[in-house]
């Protein structure tokens, strides 16, 4: 008799451990859709990890404890992606004020952003996904040099030029870099 066939184990593990499973999350979750991500990704670990998922009732306890950390997981990323909105909405309600912009797309306000989102456009492409991945992702260089796969040195230094190539964009287009600190002042005039 030859080794087990996995697919054969882990269609086993999952008809045996399914219903509970399923339970397990869908007590744990706010929608049929979170239970059903979570459940997915759950399952897919054992898949993975097949030869560390143990025999019999044992089984279940593992897949419990791997939900667990799947749920986890799940929770802390949402609230990382809350804590971003919220910032976010920080930052723009100081932005707002600060050019005196409640919205109205004309003005000096409106204009003011059309000359930043056409700065940000002139730059190529590399240094706007990298500003990208910082201002709009949150990502720091260590995750940025995960993303772009190279080190966190070489990260550091393209995020320097680029945020000087966008201020000094920001300048040539006439835009107050002082609304964006002393830092993009510095930029656009080569001290930092």
């Amino acid at each position: 008799m030859g080794p087990p066939d996995p697919q054969r184990r882990f269609e086993e593990i999952y008809t045996a451990h399914y219903p509970d499973l399923l339970a397990y999350v869908r007590r744990r979750t706010a929608s049929p859709d979170d239970a059903a991500d979570a459940l997915a990704e759950t399952f897919t670990t054992a898949w993975r990890r097949l030869d560390d998922v143990p025999e019999g009732h044992a089984a279940r306890l593992w897949l419990y404890g791997t939900a667990r950390r799947v749920l986890a997981n799940g929770r802390r990323a949402a609230d990382r992606r809350t804590e971003l909105a919220v910032r976010l909405r920080a930052e723009l309600a100081v932005w707002a004020e600060h050019t005196g912009d409640a919205g109205a797309p004309g003005g000096a306000a409106g204009h003011d952003r059309g000359g930043v989102r056409e700065a940000f456009r002139r730059l190529s492409a590399d240094d706007r996904e990298l500003l990208a991945l910082v201002s709009w992702e949150g990502l720091d260089a260590g995750e940025i040099a995960t993303v772009l796969g190279c080190s966190r040195g070489a990260v550091r230094l393209r995020l320097h030029r680029a945020r000087k190539r966008l201020a000094r964009e920001l300048d040539s287009a006439g835009l107050n870099l002082t609304r964006y600190g002393s830092r993009a002042v510095a930029l656009a005039r080569g001290e930092a």
